[in-house]
């Protein structure tokens, strides 16, 4: 068992580094922000509130108390703004999301971690996500209308997807979940109930059924494990 402790420590270790070095979540600070990432930000903020294709350059250009001209100096488009905007939400969803889980070496409790910081520090972000989950707002709204772009949306998902399905993996094989769970099948069920979680969080703004949905998830997980490691589970929720 010592062998195979090993090889799965090496497993964690490159999980981590290829997921993202996460750091603490820190508030943003915009009195310090320079211009350029101001914009960003107040352009992150309405396209998760409105969506990007009901957001106007205008829009921007008011809500970050910039002009026309300032925008253009930052940016050559909306589109390249797109863009610019995307990996800044990424960035943000790994800072918050993944935060903490270098630290944990069972990957069954990195999932039950990442659903917590999905729900606690992203989801209920409403200062910089007012509309809820950016991802699904754009996903939903340029995947008939703009499928370039929603296909750049989309990597994150199949990113998202892929890391769940190894953390289970890494569970079956190491002997934290049961033999018999099907990785891929439960992989996607987690997915889509983050998924969901986030469409009706978006709608409802209510943060006790985001408690309820993602708590429902985090005991699944539960039910999973193997019976030889249950003495073990920390108490998350």
């Amino acid at each position: 068992m010592s062998n195979s402790r090993e090889q799965y420590g090496a497993k964690v270790s490159s999980l981590d580094k290829s997921s993202s070095s996460v750091s603490l979540v820190k508030e943003v600070d915009y009195k310090t922000m320079g211009r350029k990432d101001f914009i960003i930000h107040e352009a992150i903020k309405l396209f998760s509130l409105n969506g990007y294709l009901n957001t106007g350059i205008k829009d921007i250009v008011e809500s970050s108390n910039s002009s026309k001209g300032g925008f253009y100096h930052y940016f050559d488009s909306k589109e390249n703004l797109f863009y610019i905007v995307l990996a800044e939400a990424q960035r943000i969803w790994r800072e918050k999301t993944l935060d903490g889980l270098d630290h944990i070496d069972n990957p069954v409790d990195k999932i039950v971690q990442l659903l917590m910081n999905y729900k606690d520090n992203y989801l209920k972000d409403s200062e910089m996500f007012p509309g809820g989950c950016i991802f699904v707002t754009l996903f939903v709204e340029l995947n008939n209308q703009r499928p370039h772009l929603a296909k750049e949306v989309e990597k994150g998902f199949i990113s998202l997807k892929k890391m769940l399905r190894e953390l289970l993996d890494e569970g079956k094989e190491f002997g934290y979940l049961k033999e018999d769970v099907n990785a891929s099948a439960v992989s996607e069920m987690l997915f889509s109930g983050m998924l969901g979680s986030s469409i009706f969080y978006g709608a409802e703004k209510l943060p006790e059924n985001v408690d309820v949905s993602i708590n429902s998830l985090i005991t699944y997980i539960h039910s999973l494990r193997s019976e030889i490691r249950k003495r073990n589970i920390p108490k998350y929720a």
